[in-house]
């Protein structure tokens, strides 16, 4: 069964990374490679895109401040984040996550720490980091699992300047929050008693805000009260379907505050006002309508690819603790087929999805054994994909 896979190695070159591999996504008929949202509007949300002259000409009246200070409020509270507009000049906005990732890297840099960063995680965090020139140690997820456990490991194990979590994790869906307060509160305390600069990538937040399983709780609240250094990164790009018209935020905490603005400032000036003022209106739709437009639809596709993949003889699907753009999927054992072959061996039948080596960026093998899938995608077209995929391995 398995023999049609090996056959299909090509003698090319391995891409360098998970975007090189997004680009050549792009090109195939059934893309399940980038989280990057790619469904249609909602009919609330063919209203705002009927509605762009007039965000155009509003967007050039009003005055910068302005449309900064709405967005980041409408932002913030949506995602029930309050404590972070009681210091507005502690927030920057940048045109995306890897944006501000360069910037934090900069920090880092300039102040030679090093930094303990999960693993695995989306690639582009570890190579931003790396090409800074950036100590980069790594720290498996499994050791944030176990909430009764998390403060000890990470004294065991996080032993750069800095820690850098991502939460929810990509690809995985793991999230401290599946404890309540509780594990956040045990990384603060650590960082705390360790006097460790605390990084997280929020960059998927919103999907915990928006999974009633979960929640979000106000992260800036518990940041300030236990008085840690702090730098976030929040995002949009993953939610909204705004064919990447985004921006991203950079939190900080008081302590390193002028220090990262003048990098801030160093790299750009504005966010376009036109961009901001039409991710507000998306966050003033997603309010009205409880994020049914986005949770709706992941969840239907979720359910269409875990339904599909019931006993099969390949591929399981790995439950995450937040209902992520995009899946994760385990190659069975003992399957004689690793994730990179399995991936090249669809993308030759024009289907794309990302071989989990990337993702463990310190160790590699230890991604061979999965795949990842996006979900962002028009159930009849990501339901097409995943058909047209099983039909691929099937053979």
């Amino acid at each position: 069964m398995f023999d049609i896979l090996e056959k299909s190695i090509e003698s090319r070159a391995p891409l360098f990374d998970i975007t090189q591999h997004e680009i050549e996504a792009l090109k195939s008929k059934y893309n399940l490679a980038d989280a990057h949202t790619h469904q249609s509007q909602s009919v609330s949300q063919r209203r705002i895109v009927a509605d762009l002259p007039t965000i155009w000409y509003e967007s050039e009246k009003a005055p910068q401040r302005v449309t900064e200070e709405k967005f980041i409020n409408k932002f913030f509270t949506l995602l029930n984040q309050r404590t972070a507009l009681e210091k507005l000049d502690n927030i920057f906005l940048v045109y995306a996550a890897s944006i501000a990732m360069q910037i934090v890297a900069i920090y880092l840099m300039k102040n030679k720490m090093s930094v303990s960063l999960v693993e695995p995680c989306f690639d582009n965090l570890h190579d931003i980091i790396k090409f800074q020139n950036v100590t980069r140690i790594p720290l498996p997820e499994h050791l944030l699992h176990d909430v009764e456990k998390i403060y000890e490991n990470l004294c065991a194990h996080a032993v750069g300047d800095s820690l850098l979590l991502v939460d929810p994790n990509n690809p995985t869906g793991h999230t401290v929050l599946k404890h309540g307060t509780r594990g956040f509160e045990e990384i603060l305390r650590f960082c705390r008693d360790r006097k460790k600069l605390l990084i997280l990538d929020l960059s998927f937040a919103p999907f915990a805000a928006m999974d009633p399983k979960i929640g979000r709780f106000d992260l800036y609240q518990l940041l300030r009260r236990y008085g840690v250094s702090y730098i976030t990164m929040e995002d949009t790009g993953k939610t909204w379907p705004i064919q990447d018209a985004k921006a991203a935020a950079l939190v900080v905490s008081d302590d390193i505050r002028d220090d990262l603005y003048n990098i801030h400032t160093s790299v750009l000036l504005n966010v376009s006002p036109f961009i901001l003022n039409l991710l507000t209106r998306y966050f003033d739709d997603s309010d009205e309508d409880g994020f049914e437009s986005v949770r709706g639809l992941l969840t239907r596709n979720r359910s269409y690819l875990v339904d599909r993949l019931q006993d099969h003889q390949l591929l399981e699907y790995m439950a995450p603790d937040v209902g992520v753009s995009v899946a994760w999927l385990y190659i069975k054992n003992p399957a004689p087929i690793l994730a990179s072959s399995l991936q090249r061996t669809l993308a030759d039948a024009e289907v794309y999805v990302l071989p989990g080596t990337y993702f463990y960026w310190n160790t590699p093998m230890q991604g061979d054994r999965f795949i990842r899938v996006a979900l962002a995608r028009d159930s009849e077209r990501f339901n097409a994909s995943v058909d047209r995929m099983l039909e691929v391995l099937s053979r």
